[in-house]
């Protein structure tokens, strides 16, 4: 029963690895549907979004089975209770993604003026967070998810610049106003897989007892 229980909670572990691939990618895929007006990758990911909340369920009910049938000691308790935690970041990150996608597909036929370069910056910054949270888990190692905490103060940073250069576009050119309100729920949904990402970080450095 105990090697039965390990490879079950193995087979858990993985799965939320692959969750943080899915969601990384949808991730990549919404930023890269907003800057080449791609309507139709957009709507992939917009569809997509139904794998990751499934996974997510999937990870969820293995870990409920883990408690109920096996008890868990200490070490192990906690990587399940990381699980949870980590997985439920990782679905709201997939929903992010989702609510970008949506943003670009109204932003097709709109000419996106330099504040773009902020978004671009953003999502770059805020995707590598997304990429070494997962990491540290896999790893197991507090010291890049110590990294990926700190880093979250750049991304609000470029965040309140962001928003900053776009309020300027808006108040220049009246014609702004709409594509700038929809490229600030972007900038919004960007700076919150910031905060997902060092969530990450946080719930794997509590697992490792590092907390």
């Amino acid at each position: 029963m105990r090697a039965a229980y390990h490879e079950a909670l193995e087979q858990a572990r993985l799965d939320v690895v692959r969750l943080g691939a899915l969601v990384g990618d949808a991730l990549q895929a919404s930023v890269t549907s907003l800057e080449k007006r791609d309507t139709t990758l957009a709507a992939r990911v917009i569809a997509g979004d139904d794998d990751v909340d499934a996974l997510r369920r999937r990870v969820e009910q293995s870990c409920i089975e883990l408690i109920w049938k096996q008890q868990p000691v200490a070490g192990e308790l906690r990587q399940v209770a990381a699980m949870l935690e980590i997985v439920t970041d990782l679905e709201r990150m997939g929903d992010y993604a989702v609510e970008i996608s949506k943003h670009s597909i109204k932003l097709a036929d709109v000419a996106i003026r330099p504040a773009r370069v902020e978004i671009g910056r953003i999502a770059a910054i805020a995707s590598q967070m997304l990429r070494e949270a997962m990491l540290a888990y896999t790893e197991g190692d507090s010291g890049i998810a110590e990294a990926v905490i700190d880093q979250d103060d750049e991304v609000d940073a470029l965040y309140a610049r962001g928003i900053e250069a776009l309020q300027e576009e808006m108040q220049a050119d009246p014609d702004m106003v709409r594509p700038g309100a929809l490229m600030l729920f972007v900038l919004a949904n960007l700076e919150r897989v910031g905060d997902r990402a060092q969530n990450v970080a946080w719930h794997t450095k509590e697992m490792l007892g590092a907390a």
